[in-house]
Formats: C-alpha cells, sequence, structure tokens
C-alpha cells in the first residue's frame, strides 16, 4: 500500500488525494515544489519499500521518456514502474525493453476521468504482466469508480495506452456530433431555447451521456458559448488512431473527419474553402464575396456558358 507518483498536476494531484483517502501512502514527487513531498525522484525511491512501486504522469513524449531512464537508474530487480500519462503504446514496448534489462516491471496504465475524478474515481485500461499487474492493484482498487466496472487488464504492455487512445478516438466522434447538432439548433431561427432542448436529452434518450451532460453545463454557464473561441486542440491521440486505422485497414470515417474539423478549427481563412467558392464561380456563376465587392451579380451567368 506504498507508491511513488511523479508528476503532481490536475490529474496527478488528485490521483495522490485518492489513493491517500483510501489508504494508500503516497509519496509524491514534482519539479513544483509546493505540492512535493520531497525535492527528487531519488529520495522519493529512498522512503518507498520494496518491491517498489512507482507512477508516472507526466506529458507524453520526452518528458516521460527521460524520467522512465532516471527512474531505472533508481530502482532494482521486483519492482514496478508505471505510466499513467497519455503515452504511445509504441513507446510503452520500448521502455518495457529497458526495463526488462534490469528485471524491473513495466505497466501502462490509460487514464480517464479528468478532473471529476477525485470524486467519481478513474476509468482504468493496464497493460502489462499478470505479475506486474497484481504488485499495482492496490492502487487500481483505490482509483477505480465504485462498483465492478472501471478496471480492466487489457492485455499485454502497451494494450492500455492502445485501448485508452481508441476510447479518445470516440471521444473525438462524440464530440464533433454533439458540436454540429448544436450549431444547427443555434443557426435555424426554429428552436427557442437550444440549452433546454440539450437538457431534455439527458434522460431517457439513446444519446444522454457524460459528455452531454458536461455540454449541458457549459451551455448553462454561457448559452450560445459566445465566451468560448472556436478553436480545438488534439492531444495527438486521435491522430495516433487513425494512424492505427491505416496501418491496419480499418474503416475510420467518422473519427478521421472528427480530427480533421478540429484541423479547420485552427484556420481563420479556410484555403480549401477559398478553392471551393473558386470552383463554384467558375462553373456555374455563383455568388462570392470578391464578385459582390466589384459590384457584379454573380447570379447573372454567362448566355455563352453551357453550364
Amino acid at each position: 500500500m506504498d507508491i511513488g507518483l511523479v508528476g503532481l498536476g490536475k490529474m496527478g494531484g488528485n490521483m495522490r488525494t485518492r489513493m491517500r483517502n483510501a489508504g494508500v501512502t503516497v509519496v509524491g514527487y514534482d519539479h513544483n515544489p509546493e505540492v512535493s513531498d520531497v525535492s527528487t525522484l531519488a529520495e522519493m525511491v529512498d522512503k518507498l519499500p520494496s518491491p517498489k512501486i512507482v507512477w508516472v504522469m507526466v506529458p507524453a513524449g520526452d518528458i516521460t521518456r527521460s524520467t522512465v531512464e532516471e527512474l531505472l537508474g533508481l530502482l532494482s530487480e521486483g519492482d514496478v514502474i508505471v505510466d499513467g500519462g497519455n503515452s504511445r503504446w509504441t513507446d510503452d514496448e520500448l521502455h518495457a525493453e529497458l526495463a526488462a534489462k534490469k528485471n524491473i516491471g513495466y505497466v501502462d496504465c490509460g487514464v480517464s476521468g479528468g478532473v471529476w475524478g477525485l470524486d467519481n474515481g478513474y476509468a482504468l485500461m493496464a497493460g502489462g504482466t499478470s505479475e506486474d499487474i497484481a504488485k499495482v492493484q492496490f492502487a487500481f482498487d483505490a482509483l477505480k469508480p465504485e462498483g465492478e466496472s472501471g478496471f480492466v487488464h487489457a492485455g499485454r504492455v502497451g494494450a492500455g495506452h492502445f485501448s485508452k487512445m481508441v476510447h479518445n478516438g470516440i471521444e473525438y466522434a462524440m464530440m464533433q456530433a454533439y458540436a454540429e447538432g448544436f450549431e444547427l439548433l443555434e443557426k435555424v431561427d426554429m428552436v427557442d431555447n437550444v440549452t433546454d432542448v440539450f437538457d431534455s436529452w439527458r434522460t431517457g434518450t439513446v444519446v444522454r451521456s457524460w459528455l452531454l451532460d458536461l455540454l449541458v453545463n457549459a451551455l448553462q454557464e454561457d448559452p450560445g458559448l459566445s465566451k468560448v473561441r472556436g478553436y480545438a486542440e488534439d492531444s495527438g491521440e486521435g491522430r495516433w488512431t487513425v494512424e492505427a486505422a491505416i496501418d491496419n485497414a480499418v474503416p475510420m470515417h467518422t473519427i478521421a473527419a472528427s480530427l480533421f474539423a478540429r484541423f479547420s478549427s485552427r484556420q481563420d481563412e479556410s484555403p480549401a474553402m477559398q478553392a471551393v467558392a473558386a470552383m463554384r464561380q467558375q462553373f456555374g456563376g455563383h455568388a462570392v464575396r470578391a464578385a459582390e465587392e466589384k459590384g457584379i451579380d454573380p447570379a447573372d451567368a454567362d448566355p455563352a456558358d453551357p453550364v
């Protein structure tokens, strides 16, 4: 019931609290001394009994890689590293190979729950050997929601983050569907209260979900979402999902489209739509802004134009 936790941001900090509330002894380390329990990774490792379990909750990529490499120099045979960030599954495989050379266990764990996880619990998708999973089970039990669901040993190393990646790809598509429905309801002069419509869907309908609950919360705080800029980032997992679909010849129309929609959100003026508008003008004399600015009525087609 002892664990080291590296990274005490919004997710890591709440996870430390939830585990402590469940009776787990957590030694937390963070670059921010105001939230850290110790001053160095080495000090954190020294405070843990063997076998030592260290859970890493830092950004994916170089930061995770350097943290794992440093831990491999501090841990010993029989210890276990858990990567609970949003790493790509291929990184897990590389890290597990490095750990295996020192007979150190490696577990990857996709974590979902966001800032609500402290109270509601976190959905956990883990990959690794049964032996290593068993060593970390006390932490999984403390973090997961109440009840039988919420934790899965998904498979070998990499399976946890691969499962979480697909989860996030599905999340992209669900969010995009709600967003497009919102835009249509707002656009057409038909519905008096869009927020109430979405709220009515939260009970009894087949589209009810936690994402819908969150959208309703946002609309109640800011009807029309006038305070929110229409710019959406992607964490990388949506891209990885589409790449995996390509590698395995799996049709993924909806998730791919939702990813590309986020790219569109970052354009002040879409070059692609400029090209569409230009082609429409060329083949059919359809109205475009440039023609109107020149005082030309684009609707007046050239009688000599066969179109």
